[in-house]
């Protein structure tokens, strides 16, 4: 008896310890630890702090699908209902005024679960409001993750992992197609899917893919070409996913969620390929709350999609939430997922007028704050609390502070001393932050004038060898909106891990989207075996440098 008393116990304790171990990956969770100066962060020093109380939409009820920590709640946010489960999508406000919502569902009675997603259909849903409520109009297609987007020519693209719709309205009708993909001699990062596209100014688009990999593309249709040679996401321990690029007046923004760690990343760029990464989270789960104090506590935030004004600030943000474990959502069950609209402090419009670069040494720093509908910079900033300068200042509550300011027109322009401002080589744009007079945060970003934005982007391909010629051939490209000035290539040959040759060559400018073939020559004497490298080094005329490596 007490033999069967001590295994009944003992299978009891295996079964346990089993679920224990094995819980994290079937929950989708595991804690992040916070690098200890996130802790000194002041109010606007990270993304998350961007995300505003949300004003009541609808009637508040409980009558839905849904775990109590998300009831009850306001149904009329997003797109939902008892029948379907939404997921991903974004917004484009169109020229009637109204605002079209992309996203992908699936019955919510299917066998899977949410496991149906991948037979997914893209829906087409309206609203007057950007928050919601949606009703879905009419179906695009299959697919799944969309991502909705304009080119420069008025074609409206839906992008869906492996293939794409194309139309002349929102309305449809819509054509798919696929994309064509030029690795250029790299390997692709976890593969092409969870694209997300952001249109240049002269109408080109750079892309991100779901790796961290980066792409460009003439028009956003024609061929995608690769230029990155590693993934430019936060050099962290993170499962990466759903990522989303915008850009604004001042700079590119791009965040990445760690879908297992259930926290999202932040970073900023001048050209959409050198990315530098802001401390502290982008967004969690708890940003769900209304300015009535009702709350929606969602098991898991994704796929975050971007609402931008006119000068291309970030408005508003969009993502797909579900109340459980993905595996949990059964067929005909009380769980769901769908997506929720938030509403983000939007950055103020700024103008560094000074016209030298600001260093250590520089005594006053000029900064123009612009009058917008509803704000008066004049009467409504606390002068006291501004600090402006590098984002690695500034985000810890240091930074330059307000010496005097003036009105200009309906305009104020602000001069802070400057000493602290932290500036340096690599920072692409300055940061206000501080409180209104009523004690909210507010923050802005500027161009620093000093700084080039629309610089070359010069990229090569694998060098080819011509043992017989005693020439070592590489394609260089622009990827750039401007011609490239001149350039020095360098190829240097690598066997067994010892430098064989090195060949070095001057090169032109090169128009945007085009390329030049060069020769290089190489003692044609010198043996080569089998296990070659090699190391493609472009020097430009800036001062930067792109180095791509790799093997034969």
């Amino acid at each position: 008896m007490r033999q069967i008393n001590f295994t009944r116990l003992f299978l009891i304790f295996f079964v346990a310890v089993c679920f224990y171990t094995t819980s994290k990956s079937w929950a989708q969770i595991e804690e992040r630890a916070r690098p200890a100066e996130w802790k000194n962060l002041v109010p606007g020093g990270k993304f998350i702090d961007l995300f505003q109380p949300i004003a009541p939409i609808g009637q508040l009820t409980s009558e839905t699908w849904g775990t109590a920590t998300v009831k009850p709640r306001y149904v009329d946010n997003g797109i939902e209902d008892q029948d379907w489960s939404y997921w991903g999508g974004n917004i484009l406000e169109g020229e009637d005024g109204q605002f079209h919502l992309f996203v992908c569902r699936w019955r919510e009675d299917s066998q899977k679960g949410h496991h149906e997603w991948p037979n997914s259909i893209v829906v087409h849903a309206v609203s007057d409001n950007s928050m919601g409520p949606f009703k879905v109009l009419d179906e695009v297609g299959k697919g799944h993750n969309p991502e909705a987007y304009k080119t420069a020519e008025g074609k409206y693209v839906i992008y869906v992992i492996d293939g794409f719709y194309k139309s002349n309205s929102l309305n449809g009708p819509w054509e798919y197609g696929k994309f064509e993909f030029d690795q250029r001699d790299r390997s692709i990062i976890e593969g092409l899917s969870n694209l997300t596209f952001v249109r240049r100014e002269d109408g080109s688009f750079l892309m991100v893919c779901r790796g961290g990999g980066v792409w460009f593309s003439k028009d956003g249709l024609d061929t995608f070409n690769q230029v990155s040679n590693e993934r430019v996401y936060p050099p962290v321990d993170g499962r990466f996913e759903d990522p989303v690029i915008w850009k604004d007046n001042v700079q590119y923004h791009l965040i990445v969620n760690d879908w297992l760690g259930r926290i999202a990343f932040y970073q900023r760029s001048k050209d959409g390929v050198h990315w530098k990464t802001d401390p502290g989270e982008a967004y969690m789960p708890g940003i769900t709350i209304y300015e009535d104090g009702a709350k929606e506590d969602w098991f898991k935030y994704e796929r975050i999609k971007i609402l931008q004004d006119k000068l291309g600030r970030a408005v508003q943000a969009n993502f797909a939430v579900i109340d459980t474990l993905k595996n949990e959502d059964k067929p005909n069950d009380f769980h769901s997922s769908k997506n929720i609209g938030i509403p983000l402090k939007v950055g103020l419009q700024l103008d560094l007028l000074n016209k030298r670069q600001i260093t250590a040494s520089t005594k006053k720093i000029k900064v123009l704050v612009k009058a917008e509908p509803g704000f008066d910079p004049q009467k409504d900033l606390d002068l006291s609390s501004l600090r402006y300068g590098a984002s690695e200042k500034v985000n810890f509550g240091r930074g330059a502070k307000v010496l005097s300011s003036k009105a200009k027109g309906n305009d104020l322009e602000i001069t802070f001393e400057g000493q602290g401002n932290g500036f340096k080589e690599n920072n692409f744009a300055g940061k206000m932050l501080g409180k209104d007079r009523n004690g909210e945060m507010i923050f802005g970003y500027s161009r620093l004038p000093w700084v080039d934005y629309n610089e070359a982007i010069l990229s090569a391909k694998k060098p080819e060898i011509f043992k017989e010629n005693g020439i070592v051939s590489v394609q260089v490209e622009n990827f750039a909106q401007v011609n490239s000035k001149k350039a020095v290539v360098s190829v240097e040959i690598i066997e067994d891990g010892k430098s064989a040759f090195i060949s070095t060559k001057k090169i032109k400018g090169i128009k945007p989207f085009e390329g030049v073939k060069i020769d290089l020559p190489y003692d044609k004497f010198i043996p080569l075996g089998n296990n070659l490298s090699f190391k493609v080094s472009i020097q430009s005329s800036n001062g930067e440098s792109e180095v791509f490596e790799g093997e034969f």
